[in-house]
């Protein structure tokens, strides 16, 4: 099977996950309740994995992609979310290689039986449940919730002991209180998250096969021989593990950045198809309009405020979250 693809003059580089099937294990600190901390992009702990952990996350620089259960959407500077107990989650930054963002995530993370019981004693924070919940299906805030979370969450990052723990609980507060306009669920109510090895090798090697050739020529057939597996048995592990085939994943990436392409530079259509694996303009121009609702053409025209959201690469269905 070819997912079809381009050559182009000027090759996309895209850094991806490591090979290996990770589940990220966050050892616990006896001393501390919260883990807060800011990474660098590549890293060896950003990849395709999940932990049991609540996840906050902020994206302080680059553009990209990122992959929620089975949502593909793009990210930019200022991205800010939370991720529920063992949803799988990956950013990938578009970046030239060899290059590095510093500092490219600020991440906050603690456990269900922590906040529980912190509520269980607390009954002010009682209402943090809703937002809770809603994170087991990835939450993602925009507008004013976003910028004053994202300050707060450097702040978590940058302080210890009282100051750090106060920060901490305005900032799920801030969360909490997020009108329905200010935020999405983005996944799925799907339930096949990679738990076994077998799913999380598919999905390393789908995805860091994808990103490594957005621009050329993608096959099924390589991908699960980078997996070390034949090709219905990576197609069954590949969806059971991101709720999409294999083909469906390289088309939301596709377009996700044909859409940044756009909206980022003033190359001509046919060079945005190209420069996004498409040397077909009539399937780039219908692939684009089943994903985005209308032609690249037509998204080109539209002021920002007026362009559909990141939303609509999202498989799932989604609701918004009452505050």
């Amino acid at each position: 099977m070819s997912v079809e693809g381009a050559s182009a003059d000027v090759p996309l580089v895209r850094h991806a996950a490591p090979p290996a099937p990770r589940r990220e294990v966050i050892p616990p600190h006896p001393q501390h309740a919260i883990r807060a901390l800011t990474h660098d992009f590549p890293s060896e702990i950003c990849g395709w994995g999940a932990h049991p952990e609540y996840e906050i996350h902020l994206i302080t620089k680059t553009h990209g992609s990122f992959i929620v259960g089975d949502h593909v959407g793009t990210f930019s500077p200022g991205q800010v979310s939370i991720m529920g107990p063992n949803l799988p989650h990956d950013w990938v930054s578009d970046l030239p290689e060899g290059q590095v963002a510093v500092d490219r995530d600020a991440v906050v993370q603690f456990t269900d039986e922590w906040i529980r019981q912190c509520m269980a004693l607390i009954p002010e924070l009682e209402e943090l449940d809703t937002v809770l919940q809603a994170s087991s299906r990835g939450l993602v805030f925009s507008g004013a919730t976003a910028w004053r979370a994202a300050e707060v969450i450097l702040e978590v990052t940058r302080t210890r002991g009282a100051e750090q723990m106060a920060a901490f609980f305005r900032l799920l507060g801030i969360l909490a209180r997020s009108p329905a306009e200010e935020h999405e669920v983005v996944a799925g109510e799907w339930l096949g998250r990679p738990t076994d090895a077998n799913s999380l090798n598919a999905v390393e090697a789908g995805l860091s096969y994808i990103f490594e050739n957005l621009t050329g020529d993608i096959r099924l057939s390589t991908a699960a021989h980078l997996a070390y597996m034949s090709e219905p048995t990576f197609s069954k592990y590949f969806k059971s593990a991101t709720g999409m085939t294999f083909s469906n994943m390289v088309k939301k990436l596709r377009i996700a950045h044909a859409r940044r392409l756009l909206d980022t530079t003033e190359h001509a259509i046919a060079q945005v198809a190209a420069l996004s694996g498409y040397h077909n303009m009539a399937n780039f121009n219908r692939q684009f309009l089943a994903e985005v609702g209308i032609t690249p053409t037509a998204y080109r025209r539209l002021e920002s405020s007026q362009k559909p959201p990141p939303e609509v690469f999202s498989l799932g269905l989604r609701a918004p979250v009452e505050p």
